[in-house]
C-alpha cells in the first residue's frame, strides 16, 4: 500500500442495529427542532482542552475530542481509567480483572494510545501487557479529556491511535475563588465489598496554591452470575470436570492507594510549580487465568529427546501484581518572553515505577520503569489571522524486568520530538495545521540500538453553515516506532499464561486516516456524527499462533497491511422541563470494523525459548480476514431526570455479538448492561453535600468482553449497587 491519501470507503453497510440507532436519533433531533419555536442556538459550556498548547474549548477544536467533567464525571468514575471512560461514543476499555483496565479508542489501544496525566505520559508499564494496570487515579481527575484519532503532533508516536489526558489539578491552573477549597467522598459497591474514601484540599496564600489529596480503596473478591470459566471441549474429547469458582472470581481483590501534595506559584510575569505523588495498588489475576497453562499438559513432543520440564510452574499458584509508583511534576512559564510570543512552558515529569508479579505469595517477576519526559512549547502572539504554537518534547525511560519469566530484555528508550500547530479562522472556515519529527532510539542490554524516525503530518477544519451547525474534516498521516515489547519479548508472561514472541525486524507503522463529522446544536439538542477509515501500512499486532508450549498458548508480533473503518454517533436531547422536572435523553452507538488487507497465508519461522535451548516452528499466518479482539458494535441509552436536588437517570448498553474474529480466535457473545442511578444534593452556606446510589449490571448479565485476553476465564461483575455521599466546600 502507498502512503498516498485514501478516500473514505466503506466497503459494506455498517450493521442494521447501528444505522437504526443513528437514524432515531437523527429523527429524534429533527422533530424536536421542528417543533421548537423559540428554538436558539445553545450556548455550549466552554470546557477547555488543556491538552492543547492553544487552550480551545470543546466544542471550537477540530480534531474529534469528548470531555468528561462535572456531574457526568462524577457518574463515570470506576476503579479503573479504561471503565471511567467507557461510555463514551468510540471508547471502550480493556479488562484484566477489576484492577486493570486501559482505554480503547476506535478499536486501538495498548501503545497506540497515550494515556496522560496533566499533558506527559503516565510513564508506568501498562503498555507492555494486558495485565499491566494505569498508574492514574480517576477519582482524583477534575476531568478527563479524551483525544480521538492520531494525537501524534502533541504527543508523539505513542498517540497514533488517540489519547487520553486526565487533568487531577495538582499543578494549579489559576488561583481558587476561596482561601480553603475542596471535596471528600466515601463509597462502598456491594458486589465486591468496596470500601473507598477520598479527599482532596486546595488552599491560597497570596500567589500560591497549595494542593494536597488522598484516597484509599479496598475490595474483596467480587461477584460473578454463574460460574467463571467456559468450558467449550471438541465432540469426543475427555475430560474430568474440576470444580470451578460460581457466584466469586476468586484472587479478584484489589487494594489501592494514592496521594499527592502540590505548590504552585503564580505570578503576573510566570508561573512555577512542583507536585509529589505516590500510586500503590495490589490487584489479583483472576484465578481462571491460572487454568490453561494447567489443562493439556500431557504431550509427545520431546524435541529431540529432551525431557518435558517445569511441571512445577503450572502449580505456583495465584498471581497477583504488587504495584508502585512514585512520581516528581514540575511545570514553569514565562509571559511574554518577546515581543512575537504570548508564554513559553515547561512542563516534566520524572517517574519510578516498579511492580512485581507474586506467584503464591513469592516475587516471580519485577518490572521497572525510570525514567522522565519533559516539553518545551512556545505559544505565538496571532500573526496575520494564524495562533499556534511550537516546540520540543524529550524524555528517556529505563525499563527492567528481572526474573525467571522475563518475557521482554531491559531496554533504555531515548525519543526526541519537534511539533508546530497552527489554526486560523477563513471567515465561516477553520483551518488546523500541524506536524512533527520525532527521532526514537531503543538500547535492549542484550543486543544492538535500533533507531526509528516517525513523521506526522495533519489538517482538520471546521465549515460553520450556521450558528448550530457544522462540519467537520480531518485528514492526517502518523507514524509510530514499535515498542521494544513488540520487537524483543521473547518468553513466558505467567499473568497472561501466554508466551509472546517478538520481532526485531519490525517496521515503523505508518496510517493515513480521513475523517468526516457533522455537530448540531440548538437549546434542546445536541447531535454529533462521524465516520472515519484509517488505512495502515505495517500495522503490528499480536496474533495466536495456533502453538501451544508447555500448555501455554503461543503469541507472535508480527506486522501487516490493515484498514480500520468505523461511525460512531451520540445525541442528548431535552424532552421536557416541567414543575415535574427536566428530562433528557442521551442515545450513543458506535461500530469498528478492523480487516487485513491481504490475502492468502504467509509462513513465519520462529524460535520459543525453553531453558537452555529454543524450539523452532513454522506457522502459515493469514494476510486477509479480521484482526483479533476488536471492540464490538455497541448502542445505548440513558434516560436522564432532574428536579431541585434530586436527580435519576436509567440506562442500558448492548454490545454486539462479535464474530468478526481472526485466525484462531473464537466468536464472543453479545450482552446488554443495565444501570440506574439516584443522588440528592443539598447546600449549605459553606458546603454542599450529595447522597447517591448507583446500580450496575442490574440485570445479572453474564458478560464476557471480546477485548478482554480472560474473557473465558472471568467475566465481567455481576449485580452491583455502590452507595456514598460526597461533600463539596
Amino acid at each position: 500500500m502507498s502512503d498516498s491519501v485514501p478516500m473514505l470507503s466503506l466497503r459494506r453497510p455498517t450493521p442494521s442495529l447501528l444505522a437504526t440507532a443513528l437514524a432515531l436519533a437523527l429523527a429524534a433531533a429533527a422533530a424536536f427542532a421542528e417543533t421548537a419555536s423559540d428554538a436558539q442556538t445553545k450556548d455550549l459550556e466552554a470546557v477547555v482542552v488543556t491538552a492543547s498548547p492553544l487552550k480551545g474549548n470543546a466544542e471550537s477544536v477540530a480534531t474529534p475530542v469528548d470531555v468528561l467533567y462535572g456531574e457526568d464525571l462524577d457518574k463515570a468514575k470506576a476503579g479503573t481509567l479504561g471503565e471511567t471512560v467507557a461510555k463514551l461514543p468510540g471508547v471502550q476499555t480493556t479488562y484484566f480483572g477489576t484492577g486493570v483496565g486501559r482505554p480503547i479508542i476506535r478499536g486501538q489501544e495498548g501503545p497506540r494510545v497515550q494515556v496522560l496525566s496533566g499533558g506527559i505520559g503516565s510513564m508506568d508499564a501498562s503498555t507492555v501487557s494486558a495485565d499491566h494496570a494505569v498508574s492514574i487515579e480517576p477519582f482524583l481527575a477534575d476531568q478527563i479529556e479524551v483525544l480521538k484519532g492520531p494525537a501524534t503532533l502533541l504527543f508523539g508516536s505513542g498517540a497514533i491511535g488517540g489519547a487520553v489526558n486526565v487533568v487531577d489539578g495538582r499543578l494549579a491552573e489559576s488561583i481558587p475563588d476561596q482561601p480553603l477549597s475542596g471535596r471528600a467522598e466515601v463509597r462502598g459497591n456491594t458486589v465486591n465489598d468496596e470500601r473507598t474514601g477520598m479527599f482532596r484540599l486546595d488552599g491560597v496564600s497570596g500567589n500560591w496554591v497549595l494542593h494536597v489529596d488522598g484516597l484509599v480503596r479496598d475490595t474483596d473478591d467480587y461477584d460473578i452470575p454463574g460460574v467463571a470459566i467456559l468450558h467449550d471441549h471438541e465432540e469426543g474429547e475427555e475430560h474430568e470436570e474440576e470444580p470451578q469458582p460460581k457466584g466469586t472470581l476468586p484472587n479478584s481483590s484489589v487494594s489501592t492507594k494514592a496521594g499527592a501534595v502540590g505548590a504552585t506559584y503564580l505570578g503576573d510575569r510566570g508561573y512555577f510549580g512542583l507536585a509529589a505523588s505516590t500510586y500503590r495498588t495490589n490487584y489479583g489475576i483472576p484465578a481462571g487465568a491460572n487454568v490453561h497453562g494447567e489443562e493439556d499438559h500431557d504431550h509427545d513432543h520431546d524435541h529431540d529427546g529432551e525431557a518435558d520440564h517445569d511441571d512445577e510452574a503450572h502449580e505456583e499458584g495465584a498471581v497477583r501484581i504488587d504495584m508502585t509508583q512514585n512520581r516528581f511534576d514540575m511545570k514553569a512559564g514565562v509571559y511574554e518572553p518577546v515581543s512575537f510570543l504570548q508564554s513559553i512552558n515547561l512542563r516534566a515529569a520524572w517517574n519510578d515505577y516498579e511492580h512485581v508479579e507474586l506467584e503464591g505469595g513469592e516475587v516471580g517477576t519485577r518490572f521497572s520503569n525510570e525514567g522522565y519526559d519533559a516539553r518545551l512549547e512556545a505559544v505565538q502572539k496571532t500573526w496575520n489571522g494564524w495562533r499556534g504554537a511550537f516546540g520540543l518534547q524529550f524524555g528517556s525511560t529505563d525499563f527492567s524486568a528481572v526474573g525467571e519469566e522475563a518475557f521482554v530484555p531491559s531496554t533504555v528508550t531515548d525519543a526526541l520530538g519537534l511539533f508546530v500547530v497552527q489554526e486560523k479562522d477563513f471567515g465561516p472556515w477553520k483551518l488546523e495545521l500541524g506536524g512533527r519529527y520525532d527521532q526514537v532510539k531503543l538500547k535492549p542490554d542484550d543486543r544492538a540500538s535500533t533507531d526509528f524516525s516517525a513523521v506526522n503530518l495533519s489538517a482538520a477544519a471546521i465549515w460553520r453553515l450556521s450558528d448550530g451547525f457544522d462540519l467537520r474534516f480531518g485528514l492526517d498521516r502518523s507514524e509510530r516506532a514499535p515498542t521494544n515489547e513488540e520487537l524483543f519479548a521473547g518468553g513466558t508472561h505467567v499473568a497472561t499464561q501466554s508466551i509472546e514472541i517478538g520481532d526485531a525486524s519490525l517496521d515503523t507503522e505508518k496510517g493515513v486516516r480521513a475523517e468526516i463529522g457533522a455537530h448540531w446544536h440548538t437549546d434542546r439538542v445536541d447531535l454529533k456524527l462521524a465516520v472515519y477509515q484509517t488505512r495502515f501500512k505495517d500495522f503490528i499486532y499480536l496474533t495466536d499462533t495456533g502453538v501451544e508450549e508447555e500448555g501455554y498458548p503461543v503469541r507472535l508480533w508480527t506486522q501487516d497491511d490493515a484498514t480500520f473503518t468505523g461511525a460512531e454517533a451520540e445525541a442528548k436531547i431535552q424532552l421536557a422541563d416541567t414543575a415535574a422536572g427536566a428530562w433528557d435523553l442521551r442515545l450513543y452507538g458506535d461500530y469498528v470494523r478492523a480487516k487485513l488487507d491481504g490475502r492468502g497465508l504467509r509462513t513465519v519461522a520462529f524460535e520459543v525459548p525453553h531453558g537452555d535451548h529454543t524450539h523452532g516452528y513454522e506457522v502459515d499466518i493469514a494476510q486477509g480476514g479480521y484482526l483479533p479482539r476488536i471492540s464490538p458494535m455497541r448502542f445505548g441509552a440513558d434516560l436522564g431526570w432532574s428536579l431541585g436536588g434530586w436527580r435519576a437517570s436509567l440506562g442500558a448498553v448492548r454490545y454486539g455479538k462479535q464474530d468478526d474474529v481472526a485466525q484462531n480466535e473464537e466468536p464472543s457473545d453479545g450482552y446488554a448492561l443495565v444501570d440506574a442511578h439516584v443522588a440528592y444534593r443539598w447546600d449549605r452556606p459553606a458546603s454542599s453535600w450529595e447522597v447517591f446510589l448507583d446500580g450496575s449490571n442490574l440485570t445479572d448479565e453474564e458478560a464476557r468482553p471480546h477485548t478482554s485476553l480472560l474473557r473465558d476465564y472471568a467475566p465481567l461483575p455481576g449485580r452491583g449497587v455502590a452507595f456514598g455521599i460526597r461533600a463539596y466546600f
